[in-house]
């Protein structure tokens, strides 16, 4: 569940624009969110539960953030760069949300150290992914609310690291 970006997956191979970024930032919080009230539903500690609960609704906020800065766009910054008939790209940018972070593989929902350790896995994985996002996002359109955001998901690991430190007391 490790991303590897040298420079950035954004820049190799395919080149993708703005909108498309935005478009992988949404699905990555809509997975984190789904990710989160999964691992909800099979916890009976009701605090731990709220935990969980809250770490959706923050995701969801987050997507709905990505959604507005995309709405911000011009149609320069949703100009597609390369030639691509059958929607390779889309196809690929999903790929890359739903594989990357979050992805759904199986979780054991029984031991609540290995869910810890999988949300901060992701939510690190998230976090290089939005520093990497900031080299394709134009200035006008909301740097600084990715910087909220990357600040935001490093807030997720402390609580995470927190609560996980918790169990081995």
């Amino acid at each position: 569940m490790h991303l590897n970006y040298s420079e950035g997956e954004l820049k190799m191979g395919i080149d993708f624009n703005a909108d498309e970024v935005f478009e992988i930032a949404e699905q990555i919080e809509r997975n984190g969110a789904n990710f989160y009230r999964s691992v909800a539903k099979n916890i009976v500690n009701e605090e731990k539960r709220k935990l969980f609960i809250n770490l959706a609704e923050m995701e969801d906020e987050h997507e709905q953030t990505f959604k507005t800065l995309r709405s911000q766009l011009s149609e320069d910054d949703k100009i597609v760069t390369t030639f691509d008939p059958n929607g390779d790209t889309e196809n690929y940018l999903r790929a890359l949300a739903d594989t990357r972070v979050f992805y759904g593989k199986e979780l054991n929902t029984t031991s609540l150290e290995e869910i810890l350790k999988s949300a901060i896995t992701a939510e690190k994985d998230s976090i290089v992914f939005y520093i990497g996002m900031k080299e394709v996002v134009p200035v006008h359109i909301g740097k600084q609310k990715l910087d909220d955001i990357i600040k935001e998901e490093m807030s997720h690991i402390r609580l995470l690291s927190s609560e996980l430190l918790s169990l081995k007391k």
